[in-house]
């Protein structure tokens, strides 16, 4: 099974490391739902949050690069991966309540963030809702609800242009119809969706591919995934609400030049004080496209924002 590939290349990327870190899989019952997680290293803690349509594997390169200076935690968000898939909870305030129980069940009672689409909105209302937890957050390739994302799905020559017409939020928010037409295509959905919003397409390998079909066909697995588009709504008066006090801690936000780029950055100086950017030759998904070079941004930012912190 491909989960068990993930674990077995993972830990085999890690051990080829004079300092071994083996990865640990388990599951949590947190915050009335299941989390899958993996962990792996020792040091201060770091909490890796993936985006649509991906899972914790999107991270399997950047791991081995943390893994040697930090305790790094891998959860499937609620309804995704490996994790359970409740009726309900899929706004981003509810799915970052969860990290957040994971991450106490785990003992960890501080921990810098790193979030990814998705997760990078997740990740934010994290470090705006339990602040006293959050030391530094690594916001990368994601656009805020209530704060332009909307405007990105109005079919205009500027967005069509830019390859930033996000056709698919509207079609996802119409009930039923989405599930009845997905059914039996999922492969074909991930594959163009992860392939088209990438600057280095082969980068989508086909060990990649075959585990995000794998979580997103399972039951439930759809439904959860048009969950968390149809909470954008409540999503944007959650960050509205959020932004009023803006975040303390240091932010690295980071963009695709093929994607979202500069304006990561421009967002995040709306939500936060001491923000830093960086825009890599890429498109929107770093972690598969850029490890390396993402890794050569965030350890330096998490060093010397976490020795702040201590």
């Amino acid at each position: 099974m491909p989960l068990i590939c993930i674990e077995r290349s993972t830990i085999r990327s890690i051990r080829v490391r004079p300092r071994r870190n083996p990865v640990r899989t388990g599951r949590a019952a947190v915050n009335g739902t299941s989390l899958h997680y993996r962990t792996a290293g020792s040091g201060p803690a770091v909490v890796l949050l993936h985006g649509v349509p991906k899972t914790g594997y999107h991270w399997r390169h950047l791991v081995p690069k943390l893994t040697p200076h930090y305790t790094v935690v891998v959860p499937d968000l609620r309804g995704v991966g490996d994790s359970a898939r409740p009726a309900g909870g899929y706004d981003s305030a509810t799915m970052s309540d969860d990290i957040a129980a994971l991450m106490s069940a785990l003992g960890h009672e501080r921990y810098a963030v790193i979030g990814e689409d998705w997760g990078a909105v997740i990740g934010y209302q994290l470090a705006a809702r339990h602040r006293e937890h959050v030391t530094a957050l690594v916001f990368a390739e994601a656009l805020f609800p209530g704060f332009g994302f909307e405007e990105h799905t109005a079919l205009t020559p500027e967005n069509v242009s830019s390859g930033m017409h996000l056709w698919h939020l509207g079609f996802y928010f119409q009930p039923d119809v989405p599930e009845m037409l997905i059914a039996g295509h999922e492969r074909e959905l991930i594959t163009y969706m992860i392939k088209f919003e990438r600057g280095r397409p082969d980068s989508a390998t086909p060990d990649a591919i075959d585990e995000y079909v794998r979580c997103y066909s399972m039951p439930g697995g759809i439904r959860a995934m048009l969950s968390i588009y149809r909470a954008m709504l409540v999503d944007a008066e959650q960050n509205r609400q959020a932004a009023q006090r803006k975040l303390d801690i240091p932010v690295l936000a980071l963009g695709g030049s093929a994607f979202i780029g500069e304006r990561n950055e421009s967002q995040m100086r709306l939500m936060a004080h001491d923000v830093t950017g960086h825009v890599f030759d890429a498109g929107h998904d770093l972690a598969e496209e850029v490890p390396g070079e993402m890794a050569g941004v965030v350890l330096p930012f998490l060093a010397a924002r976490l020795a702040r912190a201590a």
